[in-house]
Order: C-alpha cells, then structure tokens, then sequence
C-alpha cells in the first residue's frame, strides 16, 4: 500500500525543528507537519522568505502553530545561538529535520573555514544535533531525521588528513562526501542511542528526483556542465513536486513502525510512493563511521556524547 502525507498520524503536542524550511522540501515537511497537528520551528537563513513561507502555510492552515527562527548553517556562532535561544522556550523536542543544504556549488569555505558543502550539509548539522540532544533525550521516543540523495553512491569516504578536500576539491566529489556523511552520521548517531539504552532514533532519508530550487541554484553558481545541466532540465519537468520528495523524510520522522537506522527512499530510486531500503555495505562501513565522527568532533568543538548527556537529562 502506498505511504502518503495522509497516513501521518496525529502530532498534536509534537514540537519539530526543520532545518532549511523556507522552501523547497523543508516548507512541505513543515506544511506536512502542522497540517497534523505539531507545532514547527523553521530554521532558516533567510528571514525574508521564511516569513513568506509561513504566510503559505497558514493559508491552508490557519491554525499553524509554526514559527520562524534564523539560523545559518555554515557558522558555528549562529548554529549556538539559535540553539540557546530554542531551547530556552522549548525544552523538550520531539523531532529534528534535518533538511537544509547546498548542492554541487564552487568551492568555497565557510565563515569557521569548512569545505562549504561538508560544513553545511554535515558539520552544521551535527552541530545543531549536539546542542539540542539534550532536548531530544527529554522525550521518549525523539528522532532525527537526516536528508541524504543518490549523490551518496559516488561519495568517498571522508579522509582525516584532508576533510576539507583541499587541493583536490569538485563540486559534485564534495557534494557526494557531504551525502555519505549523512549516511554515516545517521548510523553512528543510532548507535550510540542503542549503546545507551535511549527511546530516540535516528533515521535517514532521500527525496528523489523532485523539482526544487537546488538544481538551479547549482547550475547558476557554477555555469553548470552539460550533464548538470540536463539533469537541471529533467528535473523541472519531470521530477516530483516538493510535496511528493519530501515524502520520505516525514515517513521517516513520523511512521510508527519506522525504526532508527532505516533509510527510506522513493520505490523507484528517484521516483514513487516512500518504501524502506536496505542500506548497501559501503555505506556501513564502521571505520568510516567512527573516523566521520573523530572528524565531525576535533572540527566543530562540539562533543555528542549520548550516554552523558541523557544521564544529565534523565537521572
């Protein structure tokens, strides 16, 4: 039987933070999720269209409990301070989204000096993980929710001694290791919830071929090679609607039977109904989890331990 935004159960008392929410597959998890009830932070970088987004929401949903917040992913400083500030009116969190991300831009480097692609699809958000999990671990059953894509197949696993690809930077090479970060960010984070006996979960997602502005945005920072710019072109006009892509993230964020680890994607690679797939060995690769993690710590200063922290949390 095909998933739809339909068998969403009630998430009524739910709060969920969505990273990258202004549009795009972020405004339709958001949309998604007050439809059914909870009450939703968008986390965006710009405020303008944030606020415009919420305005589309609430056309629908007049009743929308959802809010925006700023938030910029490639600066530490930013991510700490929209954590701070959250946390502070929302102590316990139920879902975390996390959505936001660049594409296959030229190479450029964060305010903190990440690799701008691995700073903002992976560091920013493990980051973002790190200081809200104590929120997380307050509830029951919280899950985390990563977005990755097919570019996580041509995704190398990271190298310690050069994280940030210097020297040797392509934008679709860094795309790709930003992707299988996710993959392996997901799985570590999942084992250290199991290694501590905590109700939370974490689980990872890709949309498919759905039209959103990435595409373009990647083609017009980098004059986009033919290959670029063909996939642009097919996914204009053939990819799914931002609706249908994000339709793997919420079966992930909200089906009960969906369990921390799993990937769900669309039935078929980049299009149909949201299924749940088996992860490919290389994608398992526990040195490569642990070294993601080494790395993802040294570079943002930020520690994940969940065993500490939900015995800070929940005594």
């Amino acid at each position: 039987m095909s998933w739809t935004a339909a068998d969403i159960p009630d998430q009524t008392g739910r709060v969920a933070v969505v990273t990258g929410g202004n549009g795009g597959l972020g405004l339709e998890t958001a949309r998604a999720l007050v439809a059914h009830g909870a009450q939703v932070i968008m986390a965006a970088r710009d405020q303008d269209k944030a606020a415009a987004a919420v305005t589309d929401i609430r056309t629908g949903v007049p009743l929308a409990s959802v809010e925006v917040r700023p938030l910029d992913l490639s600066s530490l400083a930013s991510i700490r301070l929209f954590a701070e500030q959250l946390v502070q009116q929302h102590p316990r969190i139920d879902l975390l989204i996390n959505n936001a991300g660049v594409m296959g831009i030229p190479e450029r480097q964060t305010v903190d000096g990440f690799e701008m692609q691995f700073g903002v699809n992976h560091l920013g958000h493990f980051a973002l993980t790190a200081l809200l999990l104590p929120s997380l671990l307050r509830v029951d059953a919280a899950r985390i929710v990563n977005v990755t894509s097919t570019g996580r197949h041509t995704g190398r696993p990271l190298d310690p001694a050069n994280p940030h690809l210097r020297g040797r930077y392509t934008p679709w090479g860094a795309y790709g290791q930003s992707k299988l970060a996710n993959v392996h960010f997901t799985l570590g984070l999942q084992q250290r919830f199991e290694a501590a006996g905590s109700g939370a979960s974490s689980l990872v997602a890709h949309p498919g071929m759905a039209h959103t502005d990435l595409q373009p945005n990647s083609v017009r920072e980098t004059g986009g090679g033919r290959s670029q710019r063909f996939f642009a072109w097919q996914a204009a006009r053939t990819g799914m609607s931002p609706s249908r892509g994000a339709l793997p993230q919420l079966r992930a964020a909200t089906d009960p039977r969906a369990r921390g680890g799993e990937l769900y994607t669309p039935r078929f690679i980049n299009f149909g109904t949201p299924v749940r797939r088996p992860l490919l060995t290389r994608t398992r690769n526990q040195e490569a989890i642990n070294t993601l993690w080494e790395v993802s710590e040294q570079e943002t200063g930020f520690s994940l331990d969940v065993a500490s922290t939900q015995s800070t949390v929940r005594p």
